[in-house]
């Protein structure tokens, strides 16, 4: 159990790092230290006997802030936003086909009056 005269001394602080400029930010660890600065330089000599970093992050764990029950219900959709998603345009392929298949083109149907007319000159001339 904590000391009562060094309860409010330390505060804990949440460490994050970032390998290279192509990842991203990683969280590592949890410590206890008096300040930010602190925080960094403890922060700093753990990471570079280690790993190499680019980029350090610490950051006070009480002024990380989480979303209440009512704040959460906010980001539910009201509305029905299937179109946005991919998977919203799968049946298209299928749609297009059975819409090409029910098409006639224009010689298809320009055939069919030759056909009329061939045949009925044939009668005519019979």
């Amino acid at each position: 159990m904590a000391d009562k005269s060094t309860e409010g001394f330390y505060e804990v602080f949440e460490v994050f790092s970032k390998r290279n400029e192509k990842t991203d930010m990683q969280y590592q660890f949890s410590l206890l230290a008096p300040n930010h600065e602190m925080a960094l330089a403890m922060a700093q000599e753990n990471f570079m006997r280690r790993e190499p970093v680019i980029d350090i992050w610490v950051i006070k764990r009480s002024d990380i802030r989480k979303m209440t029950e009512e704040e959460k219900e906010t980001l539910k959709r009201i509305d029905n936003k299937d179109y946005r998603l991919t998977k919203g345009y799968g049946y298209l392929k299928k749609k297009w086909r059975e819409y090409e298949q029910g098409v006639l083109d224009e010689n298809e149907i320009l055939s069919w009056g030759e056909d009329k007319d061939a045949t009925d000159r044939k009668r005519t001339t019979s």
